[in-house]
């Protein structure tokens, strides 16, 4: 059966596979294998709906093993075609553009961390649960060094390699993590290259915690001696190696062994360059893969062949040893393991990507649909029998579900995104799934489209069930990059996967479909808006764009804190300045904002005045009259609201400083029109969630690290949503 026929059959009917009773109080170990630019094709656990020919298609016993032992899925993807962005969901269960990666990856030897130190991540999530966490390989969210005074690096620069780092997994919910920064082509310099001196700019080797093992007294220099020498051949030996080490320690020390674990292992096979090791245990990798028909292959096949031997290093260390906590059950029984990949295959043919189209940077469907096998026998995700065929599960599923899959698994709330909270926005349980059951429709993204101008486009998946003897529908609509950067939905192509899966007729040209395009993107636009997609069953329709740009004549100074009472209608096109604005109602409720100014922390003095311009909300007594010079806007509102998005224009200013809700931590500003990342991130500062009535949202000219370039701009819009009566 071919993968559009699977994928037609599943939406006609749902599958239900032999399912034991999750038990709410068997916390069950995790491991979490992600491959690096792996595709559907990669593997010939997916052969029978690829079509691959034994020829063309690399042998991975391992996979084949796991999908028998458990469930494959044959509709999961990643929320972005690229690794970092797709790393960030995983963690946080959060689309990667709600933070500030609109596209492309963090690059550079640091790359700012994305992940702000006070949320929550799946390995929070089960550190908190009393699990010991562990990473091995590739973490690619963002690093920080520290300078030799002990104070956090500005970059890569000013590191001095031998002092721990400052952010790195250990402050994300990890108890322990052995790490590439990046991908490992690009994470430091091989022993005798000769850009491995003083001054090299290309990472710090490897990481153990917060150590940088290789770290020496030349400068950045990276140590050329094994052990501490970092060799592209020897890391896939060495993280597995790390991992075996991992489960060994945590099972025979007795404080650890009586408490699960999780273990997320991120391989760095098979992204480029091809570096297979020459053995991981006792079997042999380079050179040793095979295809189906079992001739030998290329380098690019050793390198997938990797993954599938340090897989099956893990399932037969998991079919061999005893779970201490269940005397005479093994680890195999006991264990949640998880393999699938961080984005679609980098090579672009059909072998890789199976029948889809494009590859890695796309948002057409072989840019990110992976891999997804899943085995929990204890709880009826599969049967743990190798023998047997397996499952298949045709559930639409996304990586970014996984942080409330495992809060579901282990009896963990969510964060309550309605009182404040935050974490995990956009991620639904898909356990149900796993265990056979339909689960709810919803709409998912995907981003990051090389096929665009710019690379910020994004695409969305909405499907639809048909009634009454209707088809059912996959719709898959495109938008340009405005969604993302000022949450405008401009589609820009239209797919029904249920009849298109290869993604070659565009629908939205059409007529008859114009209706449909303009409901895909009022759904687009509210999901992309409002927070997060757990946020819309709080979100009220009663939705306000304060602007304080506006033409010279329009605006005069105002001393003090400003207080506007105002609520307009989303559809009516309302705006207005801030300044001396007279009160309205809509629908009999009022919202009193008030906007004051501060400079080092510190109310401004009375002669300071707000100073807006057509460009938007400045502060007097900087050189131009913007926000600058240590100034900051605090604002609040008298009514609990979803801030939606602050428009920060930076002019011939600077785009930089910090955001704050509340006391949350810091994040770095970006603007409208400039952005600190080498790449173009620019766009709406979105996605700032729930600012409860009183509460204050902080917008800073300094640099929240004392390192970075401070800020200079202005205010321009403020766009917030009123929250929905508590019944």
């Amino acid at each position: 059966m071919s993968l559009r026929e699977s994928l037609t059959s599943a939406v006609l009917c749902f599958v239900s596979f032999c399912q034991a009773p999750l038990l709410a109080n068997d916390h069950p170990n995790v491991i979490l294998i992600m491959a690096d630019d792996m595709g559907v094709g990669d593997t010939s656990a997916y052969q029978d709906l690829t079509g691959n020919s034994d020829q063309d298609q690399v042998h991975t016993p391992s996979m084949e093993r796991l999908a028998r032992m458990g469930v494959r899925f044959v509709d999961a993807h990643t929320p972005s075609s690229r690794c970092t962005p797709t790393r960030y969901a995983l963690m946080t269960g959060r689309y990667p553009w709600r933070n500030r990666l609109k596209h492309w990856v963090l690059f550079g030897a640091q790359g700012d961390p994305m992940i702000e130190r006070d949320r929550p991540t799946i390995a929070t999530l089960f550190n908190n649960a009393g699990y010991q966490t562990a990473m091995v390989g590739k973490w690619h969210i963002g690093l920080r060094y520290r300078r030799s005074d002990g104070s956090p690096a500005a970059g890569f620069e000013d590191a001095d390699l031998r002092k721990p780092l400052f952010d790195t997994p250990l402050d994300h919910g990890f108890d322990h993590c052995w790490i590439t920064s990046r991908s490992h082509g690009t994470s430091g310099p091989q022993p005798h290259q000769k850009k491995n001196g003083p001054n090299q700019k290309v990472g710090p080797g490897h990481i153990d915690g917060r150590t940088v093992i290789g770290a020496t007294n030349n400068g950045r220099q990276i140590a050329k001696e094994i052990p501490q020498a970092y060799i592209l051949k020897d890391l896939g030996e060495r993280h597995s190696d790390k991992a075996m080490s991992f489960l060994s320690q945590h099972l025979e020390h007795a404080e650890t062994k009586m408490s699960p674990f999780f273990l997320y292992y991120a391989s760095n096979s098979n992204h480029t360059p091809h570096t297979p090791s020459d053995q991981i245990g006792d079997v042999p990798v380079a050179g040793a893969s095979r295809n189906v028909a079992g001739e030998p292959m290329d380098r690019r096949s050793d390198f997938i062949y990797e993954n599938d031997v340090a897989l099956g290093r893990l399932l037969d260390y998991l079919e061999t040893h005893d779970d201490p906590r269940k005397p005479g059950m093994k680890l195999l029984q006991t264990t949640m393991v998880i393999f699938t990949s961080d984005n679609g295959a980098e090579k672009d043919d059909n072998t890789a990507t199976g029948p889809l189209r494009s590859n890695k940077g796309s948002c057409y469907e072989g840019g990110h649909r992976v891999p997804f096998l899943v085995s929990y026998p204890q709880a009826g995700i599969g049967d743990g029998n190798q023998e047997t065929m397996g499952q298949t599960n045709f559930s639409l599923i996304g990586l970014q579900d996984l942080f409330a899959t495992f809060a579901d698994l282990i009896d963990q709330p969510l964060p309550n995104l309605r009182d404040g909270e935050k974490g995990a926005e956009d991620s639904f349980s898909v356990l149900d799934a796993m265990a056979g059951e339909p689960i709810p429709y919803r709409p998912m993204f995907f981003n990051d489209h090389k096929q665009a101008e710019d690379h910020a486009a994004c695409a969305m998946r909405f499907d639809e069930l048909g009634l009454g003897g209707e088809a059912p529908a996959l719709w898959k609509i495109f938008f340009d990059a405005e969604l993302l950067r000022s949450g405008t939905a401009q589609s820009t192509e239209l797919f029904n996967l249920f009849t298109d899966l290869q993604e070659t007729t565009d629908l939205g040209g059409f007529e008859p479909f114009n209706l449909q395009r303009g409901r895909l993107g009022m759904i687009a636009e509210l999901h992309r808006n409002v927070g997060g997609h757990r946020l819309v069953e709080f979100a009220s329709d009663e939705r306000v764009r304060f602007e304080f740009g506006l033409p010279k004549k329009e605006f005069n100074e105002h001393h003090g804190p400003l207080v506007v009472d105002q609520i307009g209608d989303h559809f009516d096109g309302q705006s207005i300045s801030g300044v001396n604005i007279q009160s309205k109602s809509f629908r009999g409720r009022s919202l009193k904002m008030t906007v004051s100014a501060s400079v080092e922390g510190k109310a401004v003095a009375d002669d300071r005045q707000f100073r807006p311009n057509a460009r938007g909300l400045g502060v007097s007594g900087g050189e131009f009259d913007q926000v600058e010079s240590g100034e900051s806007l605090q604002i609040r509102f008298d009514q609990d609201v979803i801030v939606e998005s602050a428009a920060i224009v930076a002019g011939n200013g600077v785009c930089g400083g910090y955001y704050t809700v509340g006391d949350d931590s810091p994040l770095a500003i970006y603007c409208t029109d400039a952005d600190n990342d080498a790449q173009d991130q620019s766009g709406i500062l979105s996605d700032i969630g729930v600012l409860k009535a009183g509460e204050i949202f902080t917008l800073d000219s300094r640099p929240h690290y004392g390192v970075e370039s401070p800020g200079r701009w202005r205010l321009q819009s403020l766009t917030v949503r009123l929250l929905k009566n508590v019944e």
